[in-house]
């Protein structure tokens, strides 16, 4: 519905905060947190005032707050500090967090036809890479089927999830080939440098 700073819970002589107030099927409710500005503008769907969204909280920071008390003509009188959490959020459109889910689920079930998947899905394609990696790795160093399926779920699942709270897909880059400087012959006498004459 609207969102913008302000004192905290709207209460003059507050510390500023961001409000982001939306409207929900119990009714309007405001969230609040200075994270929420960072979240709104870095949005990947880029919501607008109207869209029908989804706010997640997606970590919790340790900071210290200091609290200032007032007098009655707004003068700090008193001030403490005190542990408190601040939350990160992501903040994106409903759509968004829907695709998400469908992703994950894709990306979970082993008997998915990976080719289909990225024709129709081209953001899954370094995800797909990375679980191949993955599937290599195990081939080569896990001896036991079973310990090797095991791995191979947890990876999945770890990125599945991952995908699900909206986390940024993986980028993969393939590496260049080095390039190689020559190698000069060493002198078989082992004397001397090597384009001198012999004798």
């Amino acid at each position: 519905m609207e969102h913008g700073r302000a004192s905290y819970q709207f209460r003059a002589g507050d510390d500023p905060s961001y409000y982001l107030k939306v409207l929900t099927n119990q009714g309007e409710k405001v969230l609040w947190g200075k994270d929420l500005e960072r979240a709104l503008v870095r949005s990947a769907t880029q919501v607008q005032v109207g869209d029908l969204i989804g706010a997640q909280r997606i970590a919790r920071e340790a900071v210290t707050v200091t609290e200032r008390i007032r007098d009655g003509e707004g003068h700090v009188v008193r001030q403490s500090e005190h542990h408190a959490h601040r939350n990160r959020w992501r903040v994106e459109t409903v759509k968004f967090f829907a695709d998400r889910v469908r992703l994950a689920r894709q990306l979970r079930d082993a008997q998915v036809d990976v080719r289909e998947s990225v024709r129709a899905h081209p953001e899954l394609k370094s995800t797909f890479l990375t679980v191949r990696a993955a599937e290599e790795f195990a081939a080569r160093r896990i001896g036991d089927p079973k310990d090797r399926e095991r791995f191979l779920e947890l990876i999945r699942g770890a990125m599945a999830g991952s995908i699900r709270k909206g986390e940024p897909l993986p980028a993969v880059r393939l590496r260049e080939p080095q390039k190689t400087t020559p190698r000069v012959a060493p002198n078989p006498r082992g004397r001397g440098r090597d384009d001198e004459p012999t004798r």
